[in-house]
Formats: C-alpha cells, sequence, structure tokens
C-alpha cells in the first residue's frame, strides 16, 4: 500500500518538486497538499506521514500535531532558533522525527567528508564557509551552512555560538586560530552552494556542492519519508537515512 504523504508548504518551491517527484514513485501517494490559511489538522487524518518545507515559525506546532497524532515527520524547513529546535526534538520521544538541514545525498557526503577533513588536517589549517542561494531566500546562513560549521565546530572542539564569525568588515585584525568564518551570497535563481575552505601556508582544500535542480532535494525527502515509517520514535536526520553515520572509519 503506498505510503499516503502530507506536503506542508505545498505552493512553495520545494512543496511543488516533492508533489511532482512523489508522482512517479509507485510506493507513493498525495494524501494531502497543505499550505498558508488551510487546516492543517483535518489534512493529518488523510496522511500516513508529513513532510514540512514551511517557515520556521510554525514547524513546532507541525511537530507537536504530527506527535499527537502518531504520524511520522520529515522537516526540511530552516532557520529555527535554539529554543524552535529544543522543542521540535522534544517530540521525536513519540515519533520518528527526519530533521535535517539538506536532503541531497550529495551534500549528506559532504557533511561526511567535511568532519573527515578537518580530522585529518588538524589546527593549523584556518576553516571557512561560503555559501550562496537565490534572491528570494529568507534565512541566513543556510541551514546546510550552519550544519558544515557545526561538524567542524565540533571537531575542533569549538562552539558555534562563540567562535563563527558571520562575514567581516572594517579593522577586524588578524585571523584568530579558532574562528570559524561563515560566508552568504544571494543572488539570481542559485539553488544552493556550498563550499569549506580549509586553508595553511602553502596550500588550500576546498569541498564544494552545487546544486543545480531543487529534484534532489525532493527525493532525499521522499525517501526519509519512506524510512520513517519503518523506524521507532527517535530524532533522525540523513547521515540515519543514508547509513553515513559510522559508516567509514579513517582512523
Amino acid at each position: 500500500m503506498p505510503l499516503r504523504l502530507l506536503i506542508n508548504g505545498a505552493k512553495g518551491r520545494m512543496g511543488q518538486a516533492l508533489i511532482a517527484c512523489a508522482a512517479s514513485d509507485s510506493a507513493l501517494a498525495i494524501g494531502a497538499q497543505v499550505d498558508d490559511g488551510d487546516d492543517f489538522a483535518a489534512a493529518l487524518s488523510l496522511c500516513d506521514a508529513v513532510i514540512d518545507f514551511t517557515h520556521a515559525s510554525v514547524t513546532q506546532s507541525v511537530a507537536e500535531a504530527c506527535a499527537d497524532a502518531g504520524k511520522p515527520l520529515v522537516i526540511g524547513t530552516t532557520g529555527h532558533d535554539d529554543a524552535q529546535r529544543a522543542a521540535i526534538a522534544a517530540c521525536s520521544t513519540r515519533i520518528p522525527l527526519v530533521f535535517a538541514p539538506n536532503f541531497s545525498v550529495g551534500v549528506n557526503t559532504l557533511f561526511w567528508l567535511t568532519q573527515k577533513a578537518a580530522e585529518i588536517l588538524g589546527a593549523d589549517f584556518d576553516l571557512e564557509v561560503v555559501e550562496m542561494h537565490h534572491r528570494l531566500k529568507k534565512d541566513s546562513p543556510s541551514g546546510t551552512a550552519r550544519r558544515l560549521a557545526e561538524i567542524l565546530a565540533e571537531a575542533r572542539d569549538l562552539s558555534y555560538a562563540k567562535d563563527v564569525r558571520h562575514g567581516r568588515e572594517g579593522m577586524v585584525g588578524e585571523r584568530t586560530k579558532t574562528e570559524i568564518g561563515m560566508h552568504a551570497v544571494r543572488g539570481g535563481d542559485v539553488v544552493g552552494d556550498h563550499t569549506v575552505i580549509y586553508a595553511n601556508v602553502g596550500e588550500r582544500l576546498e569541498l564544494t556542492h552545487k546544486a543545480s535542480s531543487r529534484d534532489t532535494f525532493a527525493n532525499g525527502a521522499l525517501r526519509a519519508a519512506k524510512w520513517a515509517r519503518s523506524q521507532p520514535a527517535g530524532l533522525y536526520d540523513m547521515q540515519d537515512v543514508l547509513g553515513l553515520r559510522g559508516a567509514i572509519d579513517l582512523s
């Protein structure tokens, strides 16, 4: 029996991509399409799982409704503050909840490579993250860029809140050994470009992912929904869905 999905944010760019991609997968069916002003609670009864690509201000209420109804939830919305992230995560004690900043297989490989490169190269390399998105994107930095910086911070035993520097202007002084640079570029119709830079005296390594179609993210989110259907309650991300967490040890 096909998995019936509720697409929350159905009129948005990602919502439309999800609907189009689901149409070509016989294991899936669209049970309901919801957007701003629609009755989410009524639509919830028509589905087996929910995919949310909306706005950070509504995700918590969506997660709580899904937890009350016992429906697995996949969240691709970004831009949440720490309190919102914690409230959303609390719902995972009752349902399988896949909460990821990016559902691309390539980007999740980039997450893995970013950690390994930071571990191998060590503290002598300066760390910078550069991201570019279309002119309509509302949050900055992107959720993917934030996750890349979090991975770098974890690898160096640093703090995202204290050690990430968002852009530079004026007489900021020399770069410190512990800071992680973060730079957001906006323009045109760029779907999403992310680069992690490791710079040392005499050499530089750059890891880059460029997305050219939202179908990449849509297919990943659909894959996550199918995976979540058979999982116990818990908080997951695409590393879990793809089996990348701890998959290879380079030590």
